[in-house]
């Protein structure tokens, strides 16, 4: 679809209805998933474009050099080695433990991830990707720690995005920096290939605060069992895996989870959302209200200042 073909038609328009009364609905997707138009100076090639096209995902190794992956390695642990000084809304803990699952506004709590979320590699590959400067909707520490750590249910985050944060279009990608080996034991990003081509609308309206109980365990907004099956029944299922330094850059409607980690290695991410800067959030559109800030960022945005070089 011509961009800005998309843009005029849809304007000011729900075309993603959600969190039904009654049964939940497929929908074609209404949006490019690449809003720019390939050319030598892409940050990715013509390969990459289309596989990102196609599949919903892409993912990029040899992204950062070893010194780099050290140094990204060593701030996350710093973090989750002394959290005292985190805000307590950023903070979300495992299910019946103590132990953290992911840290919120990350780049607010490390000078080593505000300069990783303004990297060329990254926010130049998400301009691309959504066509128009960027800004960060939301970031994240994920940490998946050995023997204990719980599963990432299927989801999209467009759906959650959309109908709780106000994001009117599918003009949004997450960038997953893998900070640990990622296997396809120790609880991998698992994706179904193509799902970002059509829009589950599900069933249930939204709950007052749904947050609170959807970041340890999300019950709302995810597709039925008979619609997981018949998706992947049809286009299978990719795992995600790669060494630490490992880019995955993923499209905002790509349905996506994660196992549980009963291996002794831990599994760790530090998590982007671009968002474009003409796609900024607006009123929820199947929530009562928004969700708090440091989830979503609201207010006026302005495009992320990049950053070229090496990460020191």
């Amino acid at each position: 679809m011509n961009v800005m073909h998309a843009e005029a038609m849809f304007a000011g328009q729900d075309i993603y209805p959600t969190r039904l009364p009654r049964d939940e609905r497929i929908t074609p997707r209404k949006d490019p998933v690449i809003w720019s138009d390939w050319s030598d100076d892409a940050p990715i090639s013509r390969d990459e474009a289309r596989h990102y096209e196609d599949k919903g995902y892409l993912v990029r190794r040899d992204m950062f050099s070893p010194q780099e992956v050290r140094i990204l390695i060593d701030a996350s642990a710093e973090i989750r080695a002394d959290a005292s000084g985190i805000r307590a809304e950023d903070l979300v803990t495992e299910p019946g433990t103590d132990a953290v699952r992911t840290v919120f506004r990350l780049d607010d709590h490390s000078n080593i991830f505000a300069r990783l979320a303004r990297d060329a590699r990254l926010a130049d590959t998400a301009r691309f990707l959504l066509g128009d400067d960027v800004y960060l909707h939301q970031s994240r520490l994920n940490y998946k720690p050995g023997f204990t750590g719980k599963e990432f249910y299927w989801h999209s985050d467009f759906e959650t995005w959309h109908a709780e944060d106000g994001m009117p279009r599918m003009r949004a990608v997450s960038a997953s920096v893998l900070l640990t080996d990622n296997s396809a034991l120790n609880g991998p990003l698992m994706l179904i290939p193509g799902s970002h081509r059509h829009f589950i609308a599900c069933q249930g309206e939204t709950p007052d605060d749904n947050h609170k109980s959807s970041l340890k365990k999300q019950e709302i907004g995810v597709p039925s069992p008979e619609m997981l099956q018949k998706l992947a029944g049809q286009a299978g299922l990719d795992a995600a895996t790669g060494p630490a330094g490992t880019v995955i850059f993923f499209e905002c409607n790509t349905l996506h989870a994660s196992n549980g980690n009963v291996t002794p290695f831990p599994r760790s991410n530090a998590f982007f959302v671009y968002n474009a800067v003409s796609n900024a959030s607006q009123a929820p559109f199947a929530a009562p209200r928004p969700r708090p800030a440091f989830l979503a960022h609201r207010g006026g945005v302005q495009p992320l200042d990049i950053k070229s070089g090496r990460i020191a």
